[in-house]
């Protein structure tokens, strides 16, 4: 099974020009859905990892299975205003304008070894706010693990420049 062939591309979604990676194809199946945890999670094997923590909303599904593959806790990363309790906060620019993502003051412990997963990095705007608030809350970072990049956009270029590791499972040309 190739899982490129998983993935459901739309074109000109949310705007004209997009070529949108729909990883909710892949998820809706079983085996591509296992082998994608399976092989994110594979290097990381024998590697102490405390906590992964899932971007909103696709990197729940991914970083719980992600988890629970490497017997460590969950840890949400939430748009503003979504968690319960107190937050610390960092903001981010979108493309259009700007965004803030949360995470509870006591969900990582200083020193504890994070995974960050998420199902796609396209500019990396979104997951350096996520790096930068867990490394405010005191996690090291392993790695950021994808299920696609989108090398032409940069994201995982300016991730590997703030000295985190960057693992995609696959990469699409254009965006």
């Amino acid at each position: 099974m190739n899982l490129k062939d998983t993935i459901r591309t739309i074109p000109d979604y949310p705007k004209p020009g997009i070529m949108f990676r729909d990883v909710t194809t892949l998820l809706g199946q079983p085996r591509a859905f296992r082998r994608a945890v399976d092989e994110m999670v594979q290097p990381y094997a024998g590697t102490r990892i405390d906590k992964v923590a899932g971007i909103e909303a696709r990197g729940f599904i991914l970083g719980g299975a992600a988890a629970h593959q490497l017997s460590a806790g969950f840890v949400p990363l939430r748009k503003k205003g979504k968690l319960p309790w107190k937050t610390m906060t960092e903001s981010y620019e979108l493309e259009y304008g700007v965004d803030e993502m949360e995470i509870h003051e006591d969900a990582i412990q200083p020193g504890e070894r994070v995974l960050l997963v998420d199902d796609l990095i396209a500019t990396g705007g979104t997951a350096e706010a996520a790096i930068k608030l867990l490394r405010r809350a005191g996690a090291e970072i392993v790695a950021a693990a994808f299920v696609i990049d989108l090398p032409e956009l940069g994201g995982a270029d300016r991730i590997r420049a703030m000295n985190c590791e960057v693992q995609a499972l696959m990469a699409f040309e254009g965006h």
